[in-house]
């Protein structure tokens, strides 16, 4: 049966289809809705892990116990998840192993743009890399296969527009599949000794692989009609190319990205007079190419900054851009902001009223670092406000220390700030960190986490008590905040900063989107007793406007949160009902 899919999507049919039992993610856009999608199938156990490393150690566990296994995380989650993964090539799987990471070239959603073909060559495990929805399904279930027989983990390169993009695929049933398990000391106990002997193991694989990339169907050539030029390619690059060139040029589409096929790259390379790479970010292919000895052009016409499309193809190849819908009109800027109602919103205004230094972290409450509110001062990675609080105070002393917080969301906490808290305990650093506690995971679209009480599935399920965990960790002050009263959120934080201890604030308020949070309504605005100081502006909220310079109220999108009105001195602002 045919079916139009996300590329995600397919990915978790290939899943179903292929007999996978087990998988353990952590929510990362663009890699999210693999494991929603896959969690859909009731012949599948799925779940949301604390992060990415427990996700994989989780799936490579019931491997190892015979089940076909998966997890899955954008980008920056496999360097979280690099400490397994490097000894997973060296163990090898017993069932089949999966590793989703969905790349971000262009940043619609990440800190940073990193190409993950780097970490197949450096783990020496393999990796397919699909360019559509059916590709993704098909190499899915492929992947199994390839794990199974060369006893290897297989890596599955995602992008933003091959996971979020549908095309059509070819379903077919279920195959039901499982081992059994065997001790094998040798093989899974990585101590010094075995290590050693596994090594080679893991060279010889390289050298299989490296075999089966030759014949691979994934590695194809398609004729073109000028030979003067060749195109070497990947991922999304493949339908960028085939949009703007069509047939002009002939192509080598690569889909199995490590380790690469170097006979057909060669006698590809014979076929024309010269060879252009296209592929987005890195020059990984084409520096593979200059360590085979075939000069090829690459970076010197595409960026390795951002995404491509079909425009910029066609314009480093001289050709005109395909014909396409274009609007005429001029789109006002978006750019993001925090929702109206967003419980984040209160605590940030009074961070900056302290004139805090911020040190922030994951989330939508990054959002934090936008105008009006400009709060934050760093955002680094998962858990690195917690930890980089630590040294701040450390080095800079207690003048620091009574002018600085640490900022980041429960489900953030849950999976890198707990071990920072810890080091702020034990050495002592008398930090101050608020847990921005909205009771979900919000950025990539309200997934449950250990906070909430609820599983992927929505079942009910222990949650963890941010309170009892903070004091069992070691911090002696913690208490819990209202971020909707600024009062009270000001007082909490002015005098945590005065104690000579670590301490913990959890400003608690579930996300204004969450369904089953029931708002008061919009407030009530008198325009008439506006006197346009602009202090309700201040907090950034986008129900709110001036228009003649008088205050005015998107009733569609006001909450009713009422932060609004703590600023406005005239009782322009919520009013009797």
């Amino acid at each position: 049966m045919k079916q139009l899919l996300l590329g995600n999507a397919a990915v978790a049919r290939g899943l179903y289809e292929a007999g996978c039992r087990f998988v353990s993610s952590y929510p990362g856009t663009p890699s999210t809705e693999i494991t929603e999608e896959a969690a859909k199938f009731n012949e599948i156990y799925a779940e949301w892990a604390p992060n990415e490393k427990v996700a994989m150690e989780s799936a490579f566990g019931a491997c190892l116990a015979g089940q076909r296994s998966f997890c899955g995380m954008k980008h920056v989650g496999l360097n979280v998840a690099a400490d397994p993964l490097f000894t997973l090539s060296y163990t090898g799987v017993n069932a089949g192993l999966i590793i989703a990471v969905a790349d971000d070239a262009g940043m619609h959603s990440s800190q940073n743009e990193q190409d993950s073909r780097h970490y197949a060559r450096a783990s020496k495990i393999p990796m397919l890399s699909p360019s559509d929805s059916a590709e993704a399904l098909a190499m899915t279930k492929a992947a199994y296969e390839i794990s199974e027989e060369f006893d290897t983990p297989v890596l599955l390169k995602m992008c933003t527009r091959v996971s979020h993009s549908q095309s059509l695929v070819e379903t077919s049933p279920r195959q039901e599949f499982e081992k059994s398990y065997q001790k094998d000391g040798a093989k899974y106990i990585m101590m010094p000794g075995n290590a050693k002997k596994r090594h080679p193991v893991v060279e010889e694989r390289t050298a299989k692989l490296k075999e089966f990339a030759e014949i691979c169907p994934w590695n194809r050539l398609e004729a073109g009609k000028d030979s003067s030029l060749g195109i070497v390619t990947d991922s999304t690059c493949y339908q960028y190319v085939k949009e703007a060139l069509g047939d002009t040029y002939p192509v080598l589409k690569i889909g199995m990205v490590w380790p690469l096929p170097d006979k057909k790259l060669r006698d590809f390379a014979a076929t024309v007079k010269k060879v252009v790479v296209v592929e987005e970010l890195d020059g990984f292919l084409e520096q593979y190419l200059h360590d085979l000895g075939i000069p090829a052009e690459g970076k010197s016409r595409f960026s390795p900054i951002g995404e491509f499309s079909q425009n910029t193809v066609a314009a480093a190849f001289g050709k005109e851009a395909p014909s396409g819908v274009k609007l005429d009109a001029d789109i006002p800027p978006r750019p993001p902001v925090m929702c109206a109602g967003c419980p984040h919103r209160g605590l940030y205004y009074v961070l900056k009223k302290l004139k805090l230094t911020v040190l922030g972290d994951i989330g939508c409450y990054t959002l934090g670092a936008v105008p009006p509110l400009a709060t934050l001062d760093t955002t680094i990675c998962m858990g690195a406000s917690v930890s980089g609080i630590h040294g701040f105070v450390k080095a800079l002393g207690e003048g620091a220390r009574k002018n600085t917080v640490a900022v980041i969301g429960d489900s953030t906490f849950m999976h890198s700030g707990m071990t920072g808290l810890v080091n702020i305990a034990y050495n002592d650093s008398k930090a101050t960190v608020i847990i921005l506690d909205n009771s979900i995971t919000g950025m990539t679209g309200h997934q449950q986490n250990p906070t909430t009480g609820m599983n992927l599935k929505g079942d009910p399920a222990a949650a963890v008590d941010l309170e009892k965990l903070c004091r069992a960790i070691g911090i002696p002050s913690v208490r819990v905040v209202d971020p909707y009263d600024l009062t009270q959120v000001e007082t909490a934080v002015k005098e945590e900063l005065e104690k000579p201890c670590a301490s913990v604030i959890i400003s608690r308020r579930p996300c204004a989107l969450l369904k089953y949070v029931k708002h008061p309504g919009p407030i009530l605005v008198d325009s008439e007793k506006c006197r346009s100081c602009g202090a309700c502006m201040k907090i950034g909220c986008p129900a709110l406007s001036l228009r003649d310079k008088k205050i005015t109220l998107d009733a569609t999108l006001c909450t009713g949160c009422g932060v609004c009105t703590q600023l406005c001195k005239f009782g322009a602002l919520g009013g009797d009902k």
